[in-house]
């Protein structure tokens, strides 16, 4: 067969290219300066990157499992009407959606697609979309399996989610969520145990100093009510979330560029900048909402939170009460929280959650309070990164490599492997057989390269005597041992 390159295809004859098929065979193929590459906000994770994100993620399977929840899985997309309408509308437009099979315009109506009405012809050519997190498909999870469920019902989930924002540090269109939530209860101490899963979660990850801020969404309805804004209620809640990223300045422009008055927004610039500890805080808000039977529900709520949390006490975490946190997604109701990571990290939140009284109320089944709380794997593993709090230990995958002599040797190894495997030790044989230094060195590279702690030398006297080498590759230590000994040092 030619390979001939279009590029340089000019300086064969014409003639060539009109041979007779049975006697030249040319494939014609074309330079490409295209280099493979992935959507922005998309990510490779190498091995070493994988470990250690099972690390984290194993770490907050263990502690999900300790406090009872139960793990699911619900499917990556779901149908569009599951979706759409839940997160508020900044929140729908950043929903992927899937096209439909086939010829997806068929069913198109003419006059969207020549006014290019596209929120419109999305639901046309459009039935499913991504996840954008996990709680609104857990509350479809609950109504539809509702009979086999046991009440309350404590859940954890750990899944990829999809969201069509803007990539930037910290913020991926793919990344996993970790939650874990309790439907079916509405006694707050389910919130102190959420504080306690937190503080148990970054205590074993060793990540001391992170803040566990918390809220409620009932004082953020007195504050709105109380400001004569109630009927702005989801444009003041959206822009008053955005203090930390715009400041107060970007806050009040927002506010009113979507009507809120002038004067409601002087009433509520206190909370910019509101201080104290606390009993202080709760106090001061007292005075501000005395006037709000909803705003007073919400503070005696946060009471008897912060109460308990401060009786059971935080081994690493810190629990603060931050007025103006408010998560723009609709359907929290009542304690509202989000964990930022520890100071001198500049990193947006790494944990987040809240009551939702309602939510599968959406789906037909009324009068089932929730609340729930997520882990931002993603934030946290940058986290763990840049203060080097991942053990070493987390990039080995194997605990010891045998090198390759020759052809009996191999052999041997593998059965001695072979009981290696069995008594749950990692170990590998490499597969090139080492014929000089110069392949010996690759070998042993390989395994500085993986991380592999241990070697195994084997020769002809080993093989006699039916003995192993094993030499520590941090040391350079090395020590000769039985097959029963060589099991027993890994285990």
């Amino acid at each position: 067969m030619w390979l001939l390159n279009v590029n340089t295809i000019h300086k064969f004859s014409p003639t060539i290219l009109e041979k007779d098929p049975t006697n030249y065979d040319i494939c014609i193929f074309k330079e490409s300066s295209m280099k493979p590459s992935i959507p922005k906000g998309t990510r490779d994770f190498s091995p070493a990157q994988v470990a250690k994100r099972n690390y984290i993620m194993d770490t907050i399977k263990q502690h999900f499992s300790c406090f009872g929840f139960q793990a699911i899985e619900t499917p990556s997309f779901e149908k569009s009407e599951t979706l759409m309408g839940k997160y508020g509308e900044e929140g729908d437009r950043l929903i992927f959606k899937i096209l439909n099979s086939g010829d997806y315009l068929k069913k198109a109506t003419d006059t969207f697609l020549t006014t290019k009405d596209s929120q419109k012809l999305t639901t046309q050519i459009s039935e499913k979309a991504l996840r954008y997190d996990l709680t609104v498909p857990f509350a479809r999870y609950v109504v539809q399996h509702q009979n086999d469920i046991t009440f309350p019902f404590k859940r954890f989930q750990i899944q990829p989610v999809w969201r069509a924002d803007r990539p930037q540090k910290g913020r991926f269109r793919e990344f996993y969520q970790c939650d874990a939530d309790v439907v079916g209860s509405t006694s707050l101490l389910q919130e102190v145990e959420l504080v306690q899963l937190y503080d148990a979660v970054f205590t074993s990850l060793k990540l001391k100093g992170s803040v566990i801020k918390i809220n409620n969404r009932k004082i953020l309805s007195g504050i709105a009510q109380v400001i004569g804004a109630q009927d702005k209620l989801i444009d003041f809640t959206v822009a008053l979330d955005k203090l930390d990223k715009i400041g107060p300045d970007g806050v009040k422009k927002e506010m009113l560029e979507k009507g809120i008055s002038q004067d409601a927004i002087t009433k509520v610039q206190p909370l910019f900048s509101f201080k104290g500890t606390a009993k202080e805080q709760l106090e001061s808000l007292k005075g501000m909402l005395s006037a709000s039977q909803t705003g007073m529900q919400g503070i005696q709520e946060l009471e008897f939170i912060v109460a308990n949390v401060s009786a059971l006490e935080l081994q690493t975490a810190t629990l603060a009460i931050d007025v103006t946190l408010a998560r723009g997604l609709n359907y929290y109701t009542g304690a509202i929280f989000e964990v930022s990571a520890p100071q001198g990290i500049t990193i947006g939140s790494i944990g987040g959650g809240g009551r939702y009284d309602d939510l599968t109320g959406i789906f037909g089944l009324k009068d089932v309070s929730g609340v729930g709380i997520s882990f931002g794997l993603d934030r946290i593993y940058l986290v763990l990164e840049e203060l080097g709090l991942f053990p070493e230990t987390t990039a080995a995958s194997t605990d010891v490599l045998f090198f390759n002599f020759g052809e009996t040797e191999a052999l041997f190894a593998m059965k001695a492997i072979k009981q290696l495997r069995s008594n749950g030790i990692s170990a590998e044989l490499y597969p090139d057989i080492a014929t000089n230094q110069k392949k010996e060195r690759k070998q042993l590279t390989y395994a500085e390269r993986k991380g592999i702690p241990y070697l195994v030398l084997l020769k002809d006297q080993q093989i006699q005597d039916n003995t192993f080498i094993i030499r520590n590759m941090q040391t350079g230590d090395k020590q000769t041992v039985g097959l029963e000994e060589l099991i027993e040092i890994f285990k």
